[in-house]
């Protein structure tokens, strides 16, 4: 590393001090299912987990994480009450990692506890459910995840549902339906925010028609710079100020770095040919992974193309409209630099060697993502008095 460059990060570590980073979204609940069913002894991330996770609390620490939000995420192919079961399953295992680590992690559920863990120099632990298949098409279920911490839900995954459109599957409703549209003014009288990763671009438009809360993206990046449809289009981005929402850009090659996507595409359709879900990160489908990369060469992200992705984001949304969603072990492939959640110093570095200001940064990495909860937790408030949802999908049905 030459001088110009440690010097760099050494004011990314000192910057992180300070204004320590907020991620939108991280798997670990979901990796600890898929390795150890949820057994914390075999899996413990007071441990180094290197090798095996990209997450532990060394890391975080080292990383500089003020606040994470843990993916309460489960498979969009589970449906109704399988579905609702495992995302409580996930809930349960978010709140056993707080007890087991209460010198590390802190309960938040707004932004002022967001604020307290960081002055007790703890890791602000919220959860986001990663998909509206968590809730079975019952605003009941929704309330009951608000209830136990849950403070965004992603409308979609990777599969359609009967009241919104997924970025990564064929148009169904055109957007929201009547009742997904019913379900993001709930999430607005509660409180949580809508989560607009993953859905399609005309979903994040109706979605963003429909709320009276600002709205985040809790791991999605440019289509500017990769033309990937989880990717955020310029006039939606263009559209945040407007609305008060944060942009988290994502670290995963695939939707990143255009180099990466057709050898994803092909990585994914050989574990799917050998009997794997393409999202599997479990030993022996990486070693499947690792035996493909070695026949055919993974093209490298680096923190350079995620800098990329931002510069563009700021340029079009704003400084105060973008934040930082990595997606760790939720993903098979990290870029080179951005290895684990110990890396954010590397991004830091490379957004200060272009010239971002201090101030920019600590918006980045704190300050917009504290802000977009607070708003939610005021509009919440301005609809104290709204009643309940009743609405059920039958409202699509005229």
């Amino acid at each position: 590393m030459d001088s110009t460059a440690g010097e760099y990060l050494d004011r990314a570590r000192a910057l992180l001090d300070d204004f320590p980073v907020v991620d939108g979204h991280n798997d670990l609940p979901w990796a600890l299912r898929e390795h150890v069913w949820y057994d914390l002894d075999r899996l413990d991330i007071a441990d180094d987990q290197t090798g095996r996770l990209h997450t532990d609390i060394a890391r975080l620490r080292k990383g500089g994480v003020g606040a994470q939000f843990w993916s309460v995420y489960v498979q969009s192919d589970m449906a109704g009450d399988d579905a609702v079961s495992a995302t409580l399953e996930q809930i349960d295992v978010v709140g056993r990692l707080i007890d087991r680590y209460p010198h590390d992690l802190a309960r938040a559920r707004t932004a002022d506890e967001m604020e307290t863990a960081r002055r007790e120099g703890r890791i602000a632990s919220l959860m986001g459910a990663e998909g509206g298949h968590s809730i079975n098409n019952s605003m009941a279920t929704l309330r009951a995840l608000y209830t136990l911490g849950v403070r965004y839900m992603t409308l979609t995954h990777n599969d359609n549902l009967r009241w919104a459109d997924s970025a990564t599957d064929e148009p169904g409703v055109g957007g929201l339906s009547a009742f997904g549209r019913e379900v993001v003014r709930e999430m607005n009288r509660l409180g949580m925010l809508v989560d607009l990763s993953h859905v399609a671009a005309t979903t994040m438009r109706d979605a963003l028609e429909a709320t009276e809360a600002p709205v985040i993206f809790s791991h999605s990046s440019s289509r500017a710079i990769c033309d990937h449809p989880r990717n955020i289009p310029d006039d939606v981005l263009a559209a945040l100020p407007a609305n008060g929402g944060v942009a988290m850009a994502t670290f995963v090659p695939k939707f990143i770095l255009p180099e990466a996507v057709a050898w994803t595409k092909a990585a994914d359709e050989n574990l799917r040919a050998h009997g794997f879900h393409h999202l599997d990160t479990k030993a022996d489908a990486m070693k499947l992974h690792e035996a493909f990369e070695a026949a055919n060469p993974r093209p490298a992200a680096t923190a350079s193309t995620v800098a990329d992705h931002l510069d563009h984001m700021r340029e079009v949304a704003g400084i105060d409209h973008v934040g930082i969603g990595g997606d760790f072990d939720g993903t098979a492939f990290t870029p080179t630099d951005l290895h684990d959640v110990a890396d954010y110093p590397n991004l830091i570095a490379e957004l200060l060697s272009r010239k971002w200001s201090t101030e920019d940064v600590s918006k980045l990495t704190w300050q917009n993502a504290v802000r977009v909860l607070r708003a939610a937790e005021s509009v919440a408030a301005s609809l104290s008095s709204r009643e309940p949802s009743r609405a059920t999908l039958a409202l699509d049905e005229g």
